[in-house]
This record gives structure tokens, C-alpha cells and sequence, in this order.
């Protein structure tokens, strides 16, 4: 299928032929049928990427402190990498699509095949939407009108912020698409609407619905015109859509309010305010979200869970269908508003005409009816990279997130296998990374690398509940397995794990990279010739992640014991280079201290801490043994103390043994060999680590 994406890096626009998305819970995947460029949105994108570095830095200053606390951290190459990465990957364009039903996902109640919606779906003739972001067409609202539906429920959210009654005065300021369907659905509450901008004939546009206006282009002048439009009483609210750096919209809005007025942003505008404006009239300032309660919250949106309508009267959802309502009785004119129409295959023409013309409006994007078997495509071939080459690893790689991508593939390049096939669920990280990478095929379907006979290897690198079953179902297909951390994220599927390990005779290994690091190498060395008992100290400073990221979900991520901790228990169990007695766990899922005890004496302590600052090191590891000090930071920097032959190991950046690790085992697959980390040693370190955050959460 072909999908639109915009290059971060350099602002380009591409169409790029993308494998269809796979279907999960909770979820339809639809047929586009049109879609509409949000001229504001996507404008500000093109600008940010045709940026130069300079600029998009000024455009983001709070990311430059950022980076900088990395560099202090991870080492300049480190940190210019991860930024590389980052702008390497390509994003994908457009929020208001509409279309008709093809699949629809578990636990989706309430759609059926064929039924024609709206949802906030991207620019591509097929797209994977959870149901909490759809809405059903009522049958006589048209799809070039429904195409306005999601734009309008952002006017229409900022509306219910600002809580307007039946005759007020409002000011409308920026008269851009979002503006004129403000000012509709403004005037549809009852309403008085005086709007503002520089553009003529989006005036004209207010006033054929019902707004007064002030034409700056004319040298109209706002803020007597307001006086005399609220009768000398002052605005009661001003709505603020324009998208510009001045702050000067925001000094109009607080000069025309009256005492304990109201200004709502939905827009975009400069970043200061006068203190004085606000002052003397008590006004309450507010930014509106999107399209309404439930954005950017994945239990909402990813999970389906939906707010109870007594407490959150109107949601994302219910306003897409509020606006549909609208449609459907003739009380919002969306026809007037479109400037363009364009096929899916005149993109650039689009792009171009967004780019160029500050006065356009609505751009339509018109997809033709898909052939079937191009409904339901799956993969894609890049034609130039599938060649099969005398290699005795062949690769299919599952998950292409940031890591995956910029890191875990890189590596086995460099070991020098065949990457034949990447996948992810959505499509569009598995083609750019086949594009960088040079995988031949790009899929959304794993089910393409357990049938490839060609395939006697599989990587794994998606999320962490999906982990065992990928295991499992690679093993019994006969394949060698390298799944990042964590092996599982329960003692339930460590044991099916076992079990599928035990009846076949392939390699499986875990991304544990840390005891692959040269500098840890270092450090094993030294120790091997001191027999007395070892004391560890490790301190992680984890850093935050939200609450309601994935890793944080213990059903999905596991939490980040078992997910990021487990890497400093495999590292003190390699080190002391004897089994795990015991354990002492204290703490919360992210504020861990972790005591560990071995057969030969040996013990440890992991400080495993969300609650730190990111200038300081991030990883730090103490070793005591026998009247000697190992102290190694951040995998850079490795300082002996009471050591006759050793005194200091240093790299300019991070060696923290990804490279290495996979290295390892494509040499161990190549020269029939066992797996670089003991499968014993593997279990115990995965047992553990589950067993220590179940003991902390209960």
C-alpha cells in the first residue's frame, strides 16, 4: 500500500509503497477513501525538517539541554548517534482520514465490516486505528465533508473549554481552517463571533458564516471594533487558532476581554506573556488539547477503555461524533472550506501547494478502491536487496523500534549474516529499516519468517509480553533465536520456554550485552585469579519513564525489573562467576535495592533508582575483593585501585557490548558451537529477575 511520510532530517515528503498493517484488539483496520491535510500541522512539519540543525534547535531549545546531559553522560558519539537516529526515521503524515471497514480486531464492539468512518488514521490507503478514535458516518454526510470531522472536533474542544452560553461574545483570532470551524460551530452555540485576520477572503469565508470581522490586511483595527461589538462590556472569550512566533494575539486577546474573561489557545503563538494583562482582570488562560478528553492516554486510546460518559461527558470519540451530528443536520459547512483535491500518487503536488500557499485551506486526498489482493499485502520486496548470498545465517528480525533499529540490526550487519526479512506490526519501521539495512523484504506479518525456510535465524526485539510465544514458535520451526531482554515476563513461560529449548538443538540467547563489553572483559580477567569472595556495588540511575509507557505496563513491558534490571543481574552473576543463592528485594517496580547472594560467598547490591538526576552517570559498578577496587562508569571508563599491573581503561564513548554480544553469537551459529551465555545461566538470571519484582509488587 502507499503511505505518506515526511523525512525529519530534511523535511522531504515521501510516498512510499509500506507493507499493509496487521490487525491487533482493539483495533480496525480501514480502506481510505479521502483524507485532509491539517494545513497548520503539517505546515509547521515541513518547516522543521527543511530546517537547518541550527534551526531546529531553535525551534526545540528545551531538547539542546537534553542532548547536552547526554554528552556529559553517553560520550559525544553516543549522543550524535542516538540524535541521528532519531531524525532518521521518517514520520508519518495526516490525522483526518476517512474510510470503510475492512477487518475489525477482538474486543471491538460496536463496528462491523463495510461501515464507513472517520478516525484520526494517517495518509495511506490502509490504516490500523483502536476504536476509541473512530466514529460511524451518519448516511447522509458526505466523505469530502466527514474528511473535516477530526480538525473539527479540535475547534470544537477548545469550544467546551472556553464554556460559552447563549449570547455571548467571542473574538475569534486566525482564520485558518480550524478558525472558520470554530467560528460555525461557535455560532451554532448561539454565539455572537467577531473574527480576525490578515487574509480577505478567509473574512469573507467568516462572514458568509455569520461572524463580523476585522480584516488587518485592511488596516482594520481590533481592539475599538471589539469595544464596540461587546457594547462597551468587554469580550466575555477569545479563541486564539492562529499559528505564529509573536506573542501578540496573546496581548490582544487579554486587552479586549472583559473582567474574568476568558482565552482559550488552540493554536500556536509565542511562548511570553505580560503579567499585567492578566492581573487587573483575573482572566483564565487555557490550552486546549487536541480532540478532547482521552488524548494521549493509552489506556483510552490503545486499551479501548472508555471514560464513563456521567463523569467525562465528551471524549475524543463523542466529539467526532458531536461534529458528525453537526453535518448531518446542515449546521456545518465544510464544502466552502475546500481549496484542492488531489490523488494519493499527486502527493508532492499537494505538499507543494501547502508549502507555498499560506492561503490555502482544505487539501482533500482522494485514494482509489485498492485492488483485493493488494487489500491485504503484507510484505513488500525491496527488488535491490533481495539476493540471497552464500551465508550460513540467514536473518528475520521481529520489531523495528528504536533500539531494534538503530542498534540490534546495525550489530548483525556488521557480524556479516543475510538480513532477508523485518517486521512490525504497522509496517512503516520495518520498510525504512529494510531501506537502511538492506533487508529484502519489509513485513507486517511474522508469520512470513516462520514459513521462510531460508530463515534459520530469528531476532526478536519487539515488545516484551510478545516475547515467549516468539521464542517458542521459532524454536519449533527450527530456528536459531537472539531475543532482547527480557527472555519472559513470567515464570509460566520461562517453563513452556524450557520445555520447546529442550526438544530441539538450536542456540538461544538473550540480549544480556553487558558482560560482552571490552571493558567488563577487563574486569572478568582481573578477577579471575582472585579466589576470595566479591563485593558489587551497582548503581543504575534509571531515569523517568511515565507511568503510562508500555515498559510500565506489567502485562506488556513486565516492569522495569524484569525489563531493564535484569541486565545488572546477569552482569554481578557473570562477574561473580557462580550461581545465585539467594535474594532481598526492597523497594517499588522502579526504586529498587536488590541484594543478591552467591554459592561461593560472593554478594551484591543493585541501587536500581528512577529518582536521580540525568548529569549523573548512569551506570556505575563497584567490585571489592581481596584489599583491591574496580570501579567502572557509564561502560567509558575503568579505574583500578591496588592493582600491580592495572590502573585505568578508557573509551571516548560507550562500549556497552551490543556489537560484541551479537558478534559472539552469529560466530558461535557459523562455527557450530554452543551459545554464548549457558542456557542454565540464562534461565536463572530470567527466574530471578521475574521473582524479585513479583516479591517487590507484593
Amino acid at each position: 500500500m502507499k503511505q505518506i511520510l515526511q523525512s525529519l532530517k530534511t523535511g522531504q515528503t515521501l510516498l512510499e509503497e509500506i507493507p499493509c498493517p496487521k490487525n491487533i484488539n482493539g483495533h480496525l483496520i480501514i480502506e481510505t477513501e479521502k483524507t485532509l491535510v491539517s494545513a497548520g500541522t503539517e505546515r509547521m512539519l515541513l518547516e522543521f525538517g527543511k530546517a537547518s540543525i541550527i534551526g531546529k534547535i531553535k525551534q526545540q531549545p528545551d531538547k539542546v539541554k537534553m542532548v547536552l546531559e547526554k554528552i556529559k553522560t553517553d560520550g559525544f558519539i553516543s549522543t550524535i548517534n542516538a540524535v541521528q537516529s532519531k531524525l532518521d526515521q521518517p514520520i508519518p503524515l495526516g490525522y483526518c482520514n476517512v474510510g470503510h471497514i475492512l477487518e475489525v480486531g477482538n474486543d471491538t464492539s460496536g463496528f462491523s465490516v463495510n461501515d464507513r468512518v472517520v478516525s484520526n488514521g494517517h495518509h495511506a490507503e490502509i490504516v490500523r486505528v483502536p476504536k476509541n478514535l473512530c466514529a460511524k458516518i451518519p448516511d447522509n454526510v458526505s466523505n469530502e465533508s466527514a474528511a473535516f470531522t477530526v480538525v473539527s472536533a479540535i475547534a470544537l474542544q477548545g469550544i467546551r473549554l472556553s464554556k460559552p452560553t447563549l449570547g455571548e461574545c467571542y473574538v475569534v483570532i486566525g482564520l485558518g481552517l480550524i478558525g472558520l470551524l470554530t467560528v460555525q460551530l461557535l455560532r451554532a452555540h448561539g454565539v455572537r463571533v467577531l473574527g480576525v485576520d490578515f487574509d480577505t477572503h478567509k473574512c469573507e469565508l467568516a462572514k458568509q458564516f455569520g461572524a463580523e470581522t476585522v480584516d488587518l490586511s485592511k488596516g482594520e483595527e481590533l481592539i475599538s471594533r471589539a469595544d464596540y461589538f461587546s457594547r462597551q462590556r468587554g469580550i466575555d472569550a477569545v479563541i486564539i487558532t492562529a499559528a505564529t512566533k509573536s506573542n501578540e494575539p496573546l496581548h490582544l486577546a487579554a486587552t479586549v476581554c472583559r473582567k474574568k474573561g476568558r482565552i482559550i489557545l488552540i493554536g500556536v503563538i509565542g511562548n511570553e506573556f505580560s503579567r499585567a494583562d492578566f492581573y487587573e482582570k483575573e482572566l483564565t488562560f487555557q490550552v486546549s488539547c487536541s480532540y478532547g478528553p482521552g488524548r494521549y492516554d493509552e489506556s483510552y486510546e490503545k486499551k479501548g477503555i472508555d471514560y464513563p460518559t456521567g463523569y467525562v461527558r465528551w471524549t475524543e470519540q463523542r466529539n467526532f461524533e458531536a461534529v458528525l451530528d453537526m453535518m448531518s443536520m446542515g449546521l456545518l459547512n465544510t464544502k466552502s472550506l475546500i481549496s484542492k483535491h488531489f490523488t494519493i500518487d499527486q502527493v508532492l503536488d499537494a505538499y507543494s501547494e501547502l508549502e507555498n500557499n499560506t492561503a490555502v485551506l482544505g487539501i482533500l486526498i482522494n485514494y482509489p478502491e485498492a485492488d483485493q489482493l493488494e487489500k491485504i499485502k503484507t510484505s513488500v520486496c525491496l527488488e535491490k536487496n533481495n539476493i540471497l548470498k552464500n551465508n550460513n545465517v540467514i536473518i528475520g528480525f521481529m520489531g523495528s523500534g528504536n533500539y531494534g533499529a538503530s542498534v540490534l540490526a546495525p550489530a548483525f550487519k556488521k557480524a556479516g549474516v543475510q538480513l532477508c526479512t523485518v517486521v512490525s506490526s504497522q509496517g512503516v519501521s520495518a520498510k525504512q529499516a529494510a531501506k537502511k539495512l538492506g533487508f529484502g523484504f519489509a513485513s507486517s506479518d511474522e508469520n512470513r519468517i516462520y514459513a521462510d525456510d531460508s530463515i534459520n535465524c530469528v531476532v526478536i526485539a519487539t515488545r516484551h509480553h510478545l516475547h515467549a510465544n516468539q521464542v517458542i514458535q521459532s524454536l519449533e520451526k527450527n530456528k536459531h533465536v537472539f531475543v532482547e531482554k527480557p527472555l519472559a515476563i513470567n515464570l509460566e513461560s520461562l517453563e513452556k520456554i524450557k520445555i520447546a529449548y529442550e526438544q530441539r538443538n538450536n542456540l538461544l540467547m538473550i540480549g544480556f550485552n553487558r558482560r560482552f563489553s571490552p571493558l567488563t572483559q577487563t574486569v572478568k580477567k582481573l578477577l579471575t585469579s582472585e579466589c576470595a569472595p566479591k563485593s558489587f556495588i551497582i548503581t543504575v540511575n534509571a531515569g523517568i519513564i511515565a507511568k503510562n509507557h508500555w515498559t510500565q505496563d506489567i502485562n506488556v513491558g513486565g516492569g522495569r525489573i524484569i525489563g531493564e534490571a535484569c541486565h545488572f543481574i546477569d552482569l554481578m552473576r557473570y562477574l561473580a562467576g557462580c550461581s545465585i543463592a539467594r535474594f532481598n528485594a526492597h523497594g517499588s517496580d522502579d526504586q529498587v535495592m536488590i541484594t543478591l547472594s552467591f554459592i561461593d560467598g560472593s554478594s551484591g547490591t543493585i541501587n536500581y533508582l528512577a529518582n536521580g538526576h540525568k548529569s549523573f552517570p548512569k551506570e556505575r559498578i563497584e567490585i571489592f575483593c581481596n584489599g583491591k577496587i574496580l570501579q567502572l562508569d557509564n561502560f567509558r571508563k575503568l579505574t583500578g585501585f591496588g592493582w600491580k599491573n592495572f590502573s585505568k581503561q578508557k573509551f571516548y564513548s560507550q562500549k556497552k557490548g551490543q556489537i560484541e554480544c551479537v558478534q559472539a553469537f552469529v560466530d558461535a551459529i557459523k562455527n557450530g558451537k554452543s551459545s554464548p551465555i549457558p542456557f542454565d545461566e540464562i534461565m536463572e538470571v530470567s527466574r530471578v529477575s521475574v521473582e524479585i519484582a513479583e516479591s517487590v509488587r507484593n
